[in-house]
């Protein structure tokens, strides 16, 4: 299976947009090329499919166990899967969920991107400092993010000298990046002429990048796992949020459901009038419901039709940006606030830093939707919005800190708060959605 890592020295090094710039040089190269992204992030992935167009899928140490990791690289494999790092190479939590783990359980080759801009000698102390802080570790060679032609040569000297390669730069042009904004990136979508983007990316990779010798480097040994088992099917149609508003949400949470035998109906809150038809459950996946605030308030039948369902007990997951909008009412990036759908009796509202942000494990203070008293399962978080009721029927601590709190509002038909869940993790936590929603479906 050809797989290379495209990792970077740490966040905003430019790894997203090599990442893209290859996969894009390789799609027009007529090679079917598959891209995963390292630990829990959405928006990168977003762009990823924009490439590629199919999904894109995440690989992350901290929830998945080695087995599961490499049957997840291996099931979204193409003629050569590229596999984006996160944060810099060597960062995780505790030792898990880092690009660097990722790439030893996977047995991936690595490149380095490093943001070349303002240094000269001390490239060569980065360089010698990513190749020897841990031993082993899959690193093949560099690209230069921001290297001026000038300094191409001296590049190149530094890595014949360290024993590594210079594997290509990007110069310093600003059409050669892509923007961030509140939640990191801003997604595929907003970003005007992202086609014409790509195109002049991938030409800059051909230019730029030592793409066959990239494509030489991932070759590499096949892998061993065994294939999960999921369990007896649940025949049950599952509504999913998905438009501009509600776009975060795992390929893979899908995925796992399918292969549990659910039907994934998508529909709009944005746009559509009321749920799907004829479903047993309900996920309301997480987003940026505060950037279309308006148009959200402005569908009522809609909103009622989320709280009519709920009322009735239609089993649901809310996560995030879809917890927030089931409040009374949620505030939008404009500083208003807009109606919601009326479960959350309170208001979301904007903070100015990241509240609770990272990953954390959830441990179950009574039987809900999910799962029995005292479970427990892990969880990520990143979002600057917070509740006036966040929930309090799970407890939320994160490794290594003495520090707990509650959060999330669960009850045999409800799971709702702001972390986002990853079913692969404990896929008991979806059988147990969808035997409830069959229940529903039984009962209804």
């Amino acid at each position: 299976m050809k797989r290379i890592m495209i990792a970077g020295t740490g966040s905003g090094c430019g790894k997203t947009t090599v990442t893209c710039a290859v996969l894009q040089a390789l799609i027009d190269r007529g090679i079917r090329a598959a891209s995963f992204k390292c630990g829990p992030d959405y928006i990168d992935p977003m762009f990823h499919r924009k490439v590629i167009g199919a999904d894109s899928y995440n690989l992350d140490s901290y929830f998945c166990d080695d087995n599961t990791l490499i049957y997840l690289l291996d099931s979204g494999a193409g003629e050569i899967s590229v596999i984006e790092g996160v944060m810099g190479f060597y960062d995780g939590l505790i030792g898990k969920g880092s690009s660097h783990e990722i790439s030893q359980i996977t047995d991936t080759p690595v490149i380095i991107v490093i943001n070349a801009r303002g240094m000269s000698e001390s490239l060569g102390a980065v360089i010698k400092g990513f190749l020897t802080y841990k031993m082993p570790n899959n690193i093949k060679g560099f690209i230069f993010n921001r290297l001026a032609k000038s300094r191409v040569d001296f590049a190149i000297k530094l890595c014949e000298e360290l024993g590594t390669e210079y594997l290509g730069r990007f110069p310093a042009d600003n059409d050669f990046t892509i923007e961030s904004r509140h939640l990191g990136l801003v997604t595929a979508g907003e970003i005007d002429d992202l086609k014409g983007k790509l195109a002049r990316l991938a030409q800059a990779a051909e230019k730029f990048i030592r793409l066959d010798r990239i494509i030489e480097l991932s070759d590499s040994p096949p892998l061993m796992f065994s294939e999960p088992n999921f369990g007896k099917e649940h025949k049950v149609r599952i509504g999913l949020s998905a438009d501009e508003a509600f776009c975060s949400f795992y390929p893979e949470n899908g995925d796992i459901l399918k292969k549990m035998g659910a039907e994934i109906v998508p529909f709009s809150p944005l746009r559509d009038e009321r749920l799907p038809e004829n479903i047993s459950g309900l996920i309301l996946c997480g987003g940026y419901p505060e950037l279309y605030g308006e148009m959200l308030s402005e569908n009522a039948s809609m909103r009622e039709s989320v709280k009519n369902a709920m009322d009735i007990g239609l089993p649901c997951i809310a996560e995030c940006g879809g917890f927030m909008y089931l409040h009374d009412e949620f505030q939008g990036m404009d500083g208003k606030y807009y109606r919601g759908a009326g479960v959350i009796k309170g208001r979301a509202y904007k903070t100015t830093k990241l509240a609770n942000f990272g990953y954390s494990e959830l441990t179950a203070r009574d039987d809900n939707l999910l799962c029995k008293k005292g479970e427990c399962f892990p969880v990520h978080e990143f979002h600057y919005f917070d509740s006036t009721d966040c929930g309090n029927d799970f407890i939320s601590r994160k490794k290594g800190k003495a520090a707990e709190h509650e959060c999330v509002h669960g009850n045999r038909s409800l799971w709702a708060g702001f972390p986002h869940l990853y079913f692969y993790s404990k896929p008991r936590i979806a059988e147990n959605f969808l035997i409830a929603c069959e229940r529903y479906l039984l009962n209804g």
